[in-house]
């Protein structure tokens, strides 16, 4: 089954890629237009270009980097404008509040468009890595838009059961940038 992976950024994405290959042919989508000033959308999405290669379990084989296994990598639109609009009248809320919720939404439903309009199975979506995002609003977000277009969400809680521990550690050791926010300007004030 071909699996459409929302991606926020390289250190999120490790180990939740690596652990839906075993059951999907997993395209990364990197679609964050929550993400500010562009200058960091960019530097975020340049860490994706070569780890790519070097998340796929393939890449790894022996020990050695294979640089021709990876993950297929898509860069959604800098829509910045448009999600500002989305969010409208929620600029003060806390980080994880209600701006959250409709910046989740915002990005699920592209999502599941781009993955409906190019022949995904399903989606998810590496948001419940986060150490301040909520499983239990983001994984319904995505089931109800997923089943909206047709497509199977799969649902996790990425940094249980290991996983932010993992994620952390592959991405220190890839050397790959790690934000000091969430992204958007409105959590630079929390």
């Amino acid at each position: 089954m071909k699996l459409l992976l929302h991606i926020c950024c390289g250190p999120c994405g490790i180990w939740v890629a690596n652990k839906l290959s075993d059951q999907y042919q997993v395209t990364l989508f990197f679609y964050n237009p929550n993400i500010w000033p562009e200058e960091e959308f960019e530097k975020r999405y340049n860490v994706l270009i070569p780890a790519r290669h070097r998340l796929a379990p393939k890449a790894l084989a022996g020990g050695h980097w294979n640089k021709q296994a990876g993950f297929d990598l898509i860069k959604g639109q800098y829509n910045h404008d448009e999600w500002l609009k989305a969010i409208k009248g929620m600029e003060n809320e806390p980080e994880g509040g209600a701006r959250c919720s409709l910046c989740f939404k915002f990005r699920l439903v592209e999502i599941a468009r781009y993955a409906k309009d190019h022949g995904f199975d399903c989606l998810a979506t590496t948001l419940t890595s986060g150490r301040n995002k909520k499983a239990e609003i983001i994984n319904p977000l995505g089931q109800n838009i997923a089943k909206e277009y047709g497509l199977v969400f799969v649902a996790g809680d990425w940094k249980k059961a290991g996983g932010q521990e993992a994620s952390h550690k592959l991405s220190e050791e890839l050397g790959l940038y790690r934000q000091h926010y969430c992204g958007c300007e409105f959590s630079l004030k929390f």
